[in-house]
Formats: structure tokens, C-alpha cells, sequence
């Protein structure tokens, strides 16, 4: 029995995950997970898993379930976090949060020696050099969650680090995929959020489609599989059926395929090295698909990816302000508070603002979010959809 702490119990990925966990009630158990403010969810969520502890964002929420679950202990905030994450029953947290939130439960839970699944990208491109190292100094597993990092990881097996050429990640290119840079800049949130392939959160969603996502899983692809940049490429494949490849130094293409479905890299990761079938599995059949398309990416209809490898090679505090200001402007886009090409023109502005002379700290970096966030949050107030 493998006892999970589950992070973001009421978002897309732990929505899933609690259908392998439920589908495999002898091999999985949540003993602990968070929400933030879904509290009706949340209730369900806990009636039908029994955990010991739940982390929720405010105390209103706490109060009004304590009263409904008096046998559950609540934590708000962070503390929560951090709490459901090193409970000492857990054995593997799965981080399903979205942001910068992610970072600090999942290095805390690094050290408390629980195996991390990995599906906050935040967590690596904020901090990857510090959560690595803990990770090797705790003799902790950090197993990928993403669909794209999975199939990375599926077809490393078995490969010397040696045999490697590059890494290939592939790119739906999201809802606006077929639009030019003149057709964006009357685009609305409602079709923002009609990703073409993937049922995901808003935010998720709209990083989609500035392909701001595709970026902070390059930066991910970095630290959790050591590889340089410049052996990391990003192709277009509408389908979404092949999830990611590798090549390999005799010119050899792995690849791994299969349906739209978040259920088999999250099973993956909570059964690693044992693969296990997937309950009410959906139909999939490469004869019935037809044919496979990939294109180059353009990097100039999406300057956040060419951003990515800039702040990546640059490193340092550079990943989190990119970070940081996108997290801010997304989210005022889907607020109704800025146009949707200003997302972007808010995080390049973030980015060559920001000036790094000498080395920083872990705890510099924190700061560092912290105030990015706080200069883009002062533009919106004072440019707003200008």
C-alpha cells in the first residue's frame, strides 16, 4: 500500500489521480491532500477518501468543514501545504498545485524523504539547482507527472546518458495554433480556453496557448534530466498523440504514444518501475488516427518559447521572474484585465527590467517572485489594457 499526499486535489491532474488511486484501492491510499478554495468539491473529496489530514486556502473554508468533518485536521495556507506534505504516514507527494506555491511543500517534503510525482513545473524552473540537490542529499525520487516529461523519461530507460542527442518535446501549439500575431490581439478569454486536444485549468490552458507552457517544461526538461539547452527542441504535433521523443547519437528516434489521457503518466509515476493496466482504459488505435504531423517552431509567433531557452542558458533568478510575471498576467487576462497579447509583452518587460550581477540564493530567489510579482501587478494598475 502506497500512501499519497496529494497536492491539488481539485484540479485537473488530481482529479485524475484520484481515479487511479480509486481505481487501485489495494495498491494506493491519499492520506493527506489540499484545495484551495473548491470547498464543495473538496467535501467530496473527502467523504469518498477518508484522508487524515487536509490543507485548504482560507480559514473560512477550515471552519465550515471542520464542523462537517470533525475527524479531519485542517491546515490553511502554506502551513497546510507543508503539513500534508510531511505527514509521516506519506510515502510519495504528488504536487498538483499550480505556481510558485508548489516549491516550498515539495522541498520541505524532499527533506522530510518522500518521494516526490512531479506536475508543478514552477517548482524546477523557480528552483531546480536547489530542489535537485536536495533530492540527491535526501536520496529522494522525483518522477515526472507531465505528459511530455513521462514520455522523456519512459524512453530514457534503459539509455546511457552517453547514447543521447537530444531531447524533443512536442507542442499542440495550443487554442490559437492556426492564428497569425495580427489575429491575436482581438482574441478573448472564451476562446483562449477551447484548448484543441486537452481538457486542463484556465491558467494551464492559457499558457497553452502563448506556448509559455511548452517553455517552463524546457526549463523542466533541463534540471530533471541534466540536459543541456542546446540538446532540447520543441516540435509542433496538432495530434497530441506522440507525447515526446528522444533522439540518440546514431541518429535513432524514441517515442512514446498513446491517448490524451493524464491518468497513465500519473499511474506511471505512483508505480514506478511496474507498469499496471488503466482501468476503463480509452480506446486508442494508431490505424484508426491515420497520420502524424510535425512542423518546426516558430519562434517568432511565439516569443515566450524563445524566451524560455534565453532565461534558461542565463540562469540564476532569470527562470523565476519568467516565471513570476507570467503567473501575474495570466491570470489579470483571465480577469478581464489586460488585453491577451499584453501577457507577453508583460513578461519580456519583466525579464529586461530584472539585472543579475552575482550569484543568488534559494531564499533570494523567493524574494525575488515575491517582487517581480509586485512590479508587473503595478503596470496592470497602471496601463491596464493600454
Amino acid at each position: 500500500m502506497k500512501k499519497i499526499a496529494l497536492l491539488g486535489a481539485t484540479g485537473s491532474i488530481g482529479t485524475s489521480t484520484v481515479d487511479v488511486v480509486t481505481a487501485n484501492p489495494e495498491l494506493f491510499q491519499i492520506v493527506s491532500l489540499t484545495f484551495h478554495s473548491s470547498s464543495e468539491q473538496g467535501a467530496t473529496l473527502i467523504k469518498r477518501l477518508k484522508p487524515l489530514y487536509v490543507g485548504v486556502g482560507s480559514q473560512e473554508i477550515k471552519s465550515e468543514l471542520s464542523s462537517r468533518f470533525p475527524e479531519v485536521e485542517f491546515g490553511v495556507g502554506e502551513v497546510g501545504l507543508i503539513k500534508a506534505a510531511t505527514l509521516e504516514d506519506v510515502d510519495v507527494v504528488l504536487t498538483a498545485v499550480s505556481g510558485s506555491v508548489g516549491l516550498k511543500p515539495t522541498m520541505a517534503a524532499i527533506e522530510a524523504g518522500k518521494d516526490i510525482a512531479l506536475a508543478n513545473k514552477e517548482t524546477l524552473v523557480m528552483a531546480g539547482q536547489w530542489v535537485m540537490e536536495a533530492a540527491v542529499k535526501n536520496n529522494v525520487s522525483i518522477l515526472p507527472v507531465d505528459s511530455e516529461h513521462s514520455a522523456i523519461f519512459q524512453c530514457l530507460e534503459g539509455q546511457k546518458q552517453g547514447n543521447l542527442n537530444e531531447l524533443v518535446i512536442t507542442a499542440s501549439g495550443g487554442s490559437f495554433r492556426d492564428l497569425t500575431r495580427e489575429e491575436l490581439k482581438a482574441v478573448t478569454l472564451e476562446q483562449a480556453l477551447k484548448h484543441p486536444n486537452w481538457s486542463m485549468g484556465k491558467k494551464i490552458t492559457i499558457d497553452s496557448s502563448t506556448m509559455m507552457n511548452k517553455g517552463l517544461e524546457v526549463i523542466e526538461a533541463h534540471w530533471l534530466f541534466s540536459t543541456d539547452y542546446d540538446k532540447i527542441k520543441v516540435v509542433l504535433h496538432k495530434e497530441s498523440i506522440v507525447h515526446s521523443m528522444i533522439t540518440l547519437k546514431d541518429g535513432a528516434y524514441l517515442a512514446q504514444l498513446g491517448p490524451s489521457d493524464m491518468r497513465e503518466p500519473i499511474q506511471y509515476a505512483l508505480t514506478y518501475p511496474t507498469r499496471l493496466p488503466i482501468k476503463n482504459e480509452k480506446p486508442f488505435d494508431l490505424t484508426q488516427i491515420g497520420q502524424l504531423n510535425f512542423e518546426p517552431m516558430d519562434f517568432e509567433r511565439f516569443p515566450m518559447l524563445a524566451l524560455a531557452f534565453i532565461v534558461g542558458k542565463k540562469g540564476g533568478a532569470y527562470p523565476t521572474v519568467y516565471n513570476a510575471a507570467n503567473e501575474i498576467a495570466a491570470t489579470a487576462f483571465i480577469n478581464g484585465e489586460i488585453s491577451y497579447l499584453k501577457i507577453e509583452e508583460l513578461v519580456q518587460r519583466a525579464v529586461e527590467n530584472y539585472n543579475e550581477t552575482t550569484e543568488v540564493t534559494l531564499s533570494e530567489v523567493i524574494d525575488i517572485d515575491k517582487q517581480t510579482r509586485t512590479i508587473v501587478e503595478r503596470w496592470i494598475k497602471e496601463e491596464g489594457r493600454l
